[in-house]
């Protein structure tokens, strides 16, 4: 069982900023900008971990799903763009990144990781799930 699936679950706390049957959104322990979340989906024992083992319609509500979550980035952050990011080499879970960015650079992964207090992170996820509401 992956990280992941123990977060899904409940075993391990996480900020979570949406989900439903099918998926889980929260924030990322050790984001590049504030607000850059993680999408995974909800799958049995032994999880998939590369993207585009998927099934066609699962990938495609993921993506949904993602834009859902993006919207409430961008409202919440201000930033101007959403960026995805499907590396999959981390934990062995299919996720994708969310990260709000202003310029490209904002979202290179040999930056230097944020360490942000729980209140600081507890907050953001409140405040993107309360954007995705209106």
């Amino acid at each position: 069982m992956t990280i992941f699936s123990r977060i899904i679950k409940g075993e391990i706390p996480s900020y979570k900023v949406a989900e439903n049957d099918k998926f889980y959104a929260f924030l990322d322990i050790n984001p590049l900008q504030k607000g850059h979340t993680l999408v995974v989906p909800k799958l049995p024992e032994p999880e998939a971990d590369y993207i585009f083992d998927l099934d066609d319609d699962i990938l495609s509500e993921m993506l949904v799903f993602s834009k859902q979550i993006a919207q409430g980035i961008k409202a919440a952050t201000h930033c101007k763009r959403v960026g995805v990011a499907v590396i999959g080499l981390e934990v062995p879970h299919v996720h994708m990144h969310l990260i709000p960015i202003n310029k490209e650079g904002d979202m290179s992964f040999s930056n230097q990781k944020l360490t942000l207090p729980a209140q600081e992170m507890a907050e953001i996820a409140l405040s993107i799930a309360q954007t995705m509401e209106k």
